[in-house]
């Protein structure tokens, strides 16, 4: 990550940051890491939503490891950033295609409004760059605007994009997509989709169709399934990967709108409860926002201390 999108991420993690730090330095200001410092913490922990499960690692390690001890809130500013790198080092992973699959072919999943159309116009921005040949399909046909945002990416990138009539057959363009893709010797397809999680029986039923008519071109499409996540949810994010865990396989998570709305601890509770891998973050609407998430940039400046060079 370069320092200028570093500080748009700790920007964006700045409504954390203030929570996480302001609370810290109340904490510590020189004192002995007794019991009564480590509920604070804890408490502090849960509050800034990086949830009970990863209060509870950190808490313990700070006890075998610091017990007694006199500290500052800057050392234990420097010790939290450590953990929580700790904890999102192994999903820290880059989105990457497989060369065994062309096209291949993901299935991008999320609620309405957590910016799933934006992440696929950024992604096929990103890989076109790099030379693949891009498909995109307006699979959210409920939504007129979603499928205009689609084509709009898709004049910015040049890459095509397979839509059809309001209320068309999602399942049918993707099936369409991927057999075009396969003609014309695409690389990577993105298939958009809707997200109407109060009627989670007919988005379950929907998935299914995309996935078993997918299936019918490809057995083993779809090859990733992308869950997008928005920041500013906090908590809700747990329930919303579990619900569509349920659903469809997810195979990563992109979380997008870390702005200075954002609550950044949820990243850590989603890494520590599912280890999905987290393949990009997003701090803003350009398309250079969405950068490939870095646990100890994110560690650094969810604590609120500088990148590392």
């Amino acid at each position: 990550m370069a320092l200028g999108f570093f500080s748009r991420l700790k920007e964006g993690l700045s409504r954390s940051t203030q929570k996480l730090g302001g609370g810290l330095t109340g904490i510590f200001t020189r004192r002995k890491l007794d019991d009564e410092a480590l509920e604070e913490l804890e408490e502090l922990l849960i509050t800034a939503d990086l949830g009970p499960g990863v209060a509870e690692k950190v808490i313990e390690t700070f006890r075998s490891s610091r017990f007694g001890a006199e500290v500052t809130d800057e050392e234990i500013r420097l010790a939290l950033a450590e953990e929580i790198a700790r904890i999102l080092e192994p999903v820290a992973v880059p989105f990457a295609p497989d060369p065994a699959h062309k096209p291949h072919v993901v299935l991008v999943v999320g609620v309405n409004g957590v910016g799933k159309t934006t992440t696929i116009g950024k992604m096929a921005r990103f890989f076109s760059a790099q030379g693949s040949k891009v498909m995109m399909v307006a699979g959210d046909t409920f939504r007129a605007a979603a499928v205009e945002q689609l084509q709009i990416w898709g004049e910015r990138t040049g890459c095509p994009v397979i839509a059809g009539p309001p209320g068309a057959d999602a399942a049918g363009l993707a099936y369409e997509a991927l057999k075009r893709g396969k003609a014309e010797g695409a690389d990577l397809v993105f298939v958009d989709t809707a997200g109407r999680l109060h009627n989670k029986s007919a988005l379950m039923e929907e998935l299914a169709k995309i996935i078993r008519v997918m299936r019918k071109f490809d057995e083993s499409a779809p090859h990733s399934v992308l869950l997008v996540l928005d920041a500013t949810t906090g908590q809700n994010a747990v329930e919303q990967v579990r619900v569509f865990r349920e659903l469809v396989n997810v195979s990563g998570l992109v979380v997008t709108k870390l702005d200075g709305s954002a609550r950044g601890g949820i990243v850590v509770a989603l890494a520590d409860g599912f280890g999905l891998p987290v393949h990009a973050v997003g701090v803003g609407e350009q398309v250079e926002d969405l950068r490939p998430f870095s646990a100890m940039d994110y560690a650094r400046g969810l604590v609120g201390l500088p990148g590392m060079e």
